[in-house]
């Protein structure tokens, strides 16, 4: 399995598991100038948008360690981009990474699997 692919089947994974929680999908791979939005959501109180980082395991670190410093700049303002684009204040959206593995770590968290993948949801990381 290719990396794209891997990718598109962790975006797929997230969506299912935000959908489990209540959450309503509002936008899936947004892009503009700056770059792109994996999903943006709601979880029935504020907008979210959640990067997606999905790795086959954490040899080589987990998939939270690939949101750099440089990342999470970049997505908090893709978020207000996204905001003002949808006539939201800016400030009204949290930014979540939600990171999955296919090969699950020694002790997963019960509950959250789905679809092959073990999910780690960290909310407000930016």
């Amino acid at each position: 399995m290719n990396n794209m692919t891997l990718g598109q089947r962790g975006e797929d994974a997230a969506s299912v598991y935000l959908a489990g929680l209540g959450w309503t999908i509002i936008d899936r791979n947004w892009r503009c100038r700056q770059g792109e939005i994996d999903i943006v959501a709601h979880d029935g109180r504020q907008h979210v948008v959640c990067e997606v980082k999905t790795r086959k395991n954490a040899a080589l670190g987990t998939p939270f360690e690939a949101i750099t410093q440089e990342k999470a700049v970049r997505l908090r303002r893709l978020a207000w981009r996204w905001a003002a684009r949808h006539g939201i204040a800016g400030s009204a959206v949290r930014v979540d990474a939600i990171c999955l593995l296919t090969e699950p770590p020694r002790r997963p968290a019960p509950g959250n699997v789905v679809d092959g993948f073990t999910i780690e949801h960290l909310r407000g990381v930016i």
